[in-house]
């Protein structure tokens, strides 16, 4: 029997909140005396076994539908107590299944990250994809494998589960009538866990290849030395991963990351937007403003499902969290920022437990409105009938002279610039130093994204703008979109801009945080890949090159009193590896001595103004 360590705590929330929670720190687990437990071996239609276990209620008066998630963390064993990890589920009424995915802890078959959609006609039937495995897996349900059940099945689940969620909605069975993908991954190379518009993720990268692929559970990333900032350091160019770090290890999703630097048709077969033209499921998409790990993917897939969306039946809910932040405990706080309210019992109550009643137990009223969103700032729940809202509009506030930032274009016609040097061998901290292991011991990993950005204030690498005190509340909807007009000396570059509200010093309800810098969205881009990301491209030293940073999206009120901040840096380290910034073909191949320093110039002219766009509605 399978049981999850309390330690998954620090791995992806997808697994940690939902079944680690429950165990506590008991030696024997006792079984929720709610439910009685089962486990089988379930067949794929390629003979494949996966361990699969299933809680059924015991006082069940009529057949209940059941929601099922699929799972490389180990499904939980006897010790689960669904009464506790779903208690609003668990109220509604429902039998909880969870499956290992192939090659991961009790299930037969090879593990691969991320497996891509397999061609419809390949294999003469017997092509497996997540699809395919979650298409047997509920066939079997509900044909007998799973006893007093009502025909009807949902899936759900956050991060990894969230995305074979999302697999399963391409073709599904026609038992699944509702699905909840949250936080799924949409594409790994431009905006989701290993890169961001091409940028590699290097500590998150590294560790979690070898969380999940140096051994069929979970394994530890261990190193020699407390605060992975030096330790990454040390490790030098990003070649030396392999020949001084894994030596003569080799990890399947680590060698993929060496050999496809580039978007690639390896990184673009699994990429899920060309897959979302077929789903026609009720599908709930739920993200986080502060996902340290997908936010980009739920957004991506709700906007193309929207596409396509006959039936008005696909919705969105995002939240003040971070990854997988609604799933457990009350969601009022995320790391020194409080949000005023229960936002994670508000949506686990109000919108996810309703979804699934409505739609597999013909609960009236249960269908949520088509955007949710939850405005920072004022801390109130809004709904929209689009998102970004139909009303919408774009303001762009400019870089200025001095560090100011207004909504006033610059006039100037030459040579405004703001300039800094970047030198990789002093690269920007991504948070506070110590840097623990991603997923190890008291790592802030977690709410990282919420930490005061006056850290980096001192640094001459790290350029700020900021606005005067705002006169009224500033609110963004929607998308924002930086727009940058830089040169350097080098041939390469990586842009991270990052917009901040800047808290009043004297912050009434909570002193604590007065002049606080509270990153509201952030990203950074890989210069090379300005024009293409198939194909990168030199910078041109000393040429005026534009690049453009997608922020994504938000739901913030800037408060009157407080200021707007933006900051432009090329390090964010080690969240993002070095870039050589000198030209090399393929960085994962780079040598140490390929790492140079670079002046970076930041125009602000009338023909180059630099500046940061936001869709606004009126306050």
């Amino acid at each position: 029997m399978t049981t999850v360590p309390i330690r998954l705590r620090w791995f992806r929330v997808a697994a940690s909140v939902l079944f680690a929670t429950a165990l506590g720190a008991q030696a024997t687990p006792v079984p929720d005396s709610n439910y009685t437990f089962h486990e089988s071996m379930v067949v794929m239609r390629d003979g494949t076994k996966l361990h699969t276990t299933f809680f059924v209620p015991r006082r069940q008066s009529a057949p209940l539908p059941i929601l099922l998630s699929r799972t490389p963390y180990g499904a939980p064993g006897s010790g689960f107590w669904p009464s506790r990890s779903y208690p609003e589920l668990h109220t509604e009424g429902f039998i909880f299944a969870f499956q290992d995915i192939r090659g991961r802890y009790g299930s037969e078959g090879t593990f691969v990250m991320q497996r891509p959609p397999r061609p419809v006609d390949a294999g003469g039937g017997k092509a497996i994809d997540e699809s395919t495995d979650a298409y047997d897996s509920i066939d079997w349900m509900i044909k007998g494998g799973v006893p007093n059940n009502n025909g009807r099945i949902g899936m759900f689940g956050v991060s990894y589960p969230g995305w074979t969620t999302a697999m399963a909605m391409l073709d599904p069975h026609p038992a699944l009538k509702a699905v909840s993908p949250q936080a799924s991954p949409s594409d790994m190379f431009l905006g989701d866990d290993f890169h961001h518009n091409g940028a590699f993720r290097l500590a998150y990268g590294l560790e979690y290849a070898w969380l999940t692929e140096s051994s069929k559970e979970n394994a530890d990333f261990k190193v020699d030395i407390y605060d992975t900032y030096e330790w990454y350091l040390k490790l030098g160019a990003l070649s030396n991963a392999q020949t001084v770090f894994l030596k003569d290890k080799h990890l399947p999703t680590w060698d993929d990351f060496r050999a496809h630097p580039n978007y690639d048709a390896f990184w673009q077969r699994q990429a899920m937007k060309p897959y979302l033209t077929r789903v026609t499921l009720p599908t709930l998409n739920v993200a986080g403003w502060w996902d340290q790990e997908d936010f980009y993917g739920p957004v991506t897939i709700y906007r193309e499902l929207e596409k396509h969306d006959t039936k008005a039946n696909n919705f969105l809910v995002v939240g003040p969290w971070n990854h997988g932040g609604w799933r457990g405990g009350p969601g009022k706080t995320l790391g020194n920022i409080d949000f005023g309210s229960n936002t994670g019992e508000y949506y686990r109550g109000r919108i996810e437990a309703p979804f699934f009643a409505h739609y597999l137990k013909d609960a009236p009223g249960g269908a949520p409105a088509e955007a949710t969103v939850f405005e920072s700032g004022s801390n109130s729940w809004r709904t929209f009938t689009a998102w970004p809202p139909k009303e919408a509009s774009t303001r762009a506030l400019y870089f200025g002279p001095n560090g100011t930032l207004s909504f006033d274009p610059p006039k100037a016609t030459a040579g405004a610039n703001d300039s800094y040097v970047s030198d990789p061998a002093h690269p920007v901290p991504y948070r506070n130093r110590p840097i623990e292991p991603t997923y190890g011991r008291g790592s802030t990993w977690s709410t990282w994204l919420t930490q005061d950005q006056r850290f980096v204030n001192d640094r001459p690498d790290v350029l700020t703008w900021q606005t005067a005190p705002l006169t009224e509340d500033f609110v963004v909807a929607g998308d924002i979109t930086a727009r940058l007009f830089a040169t350097t000396t080098q041939h390469d570059a990586d842009f991270v801009v990052k917009l901040i509200d800047v808290y009043p010093e004297q912050w009434e309800p909570n002193f604590r945080l007065g002049g606080y810098e509270f990153m509201v969205a952030n990203d950074v881009f890989r210069a090379r890949f300005r024009e293409s990301f198939e194909h990168p491209k030199p910078m041109v030293p000393g040429q005026v090159t534009a690049v453009t940073v997608d922020l994504h999206t938000q739901s913030y009120r800037f408060k009157k009193g407080h200021r707007v901040m933006v900051q432009v840096q090329s390090t964010w380290f080690p969240l993002i590896d070095r870039n050589p910034q000198a030209w090399v073909a393929n960085i994962f191949e780079a040598r140490d001595a390929d790492y140079v320093s670079a002046t970076h110039r930041i125009w602000r002219t009338a023909t180059a103004a630099s500046r940061i766009e936001l869709s606004t509605i009126v306050p």
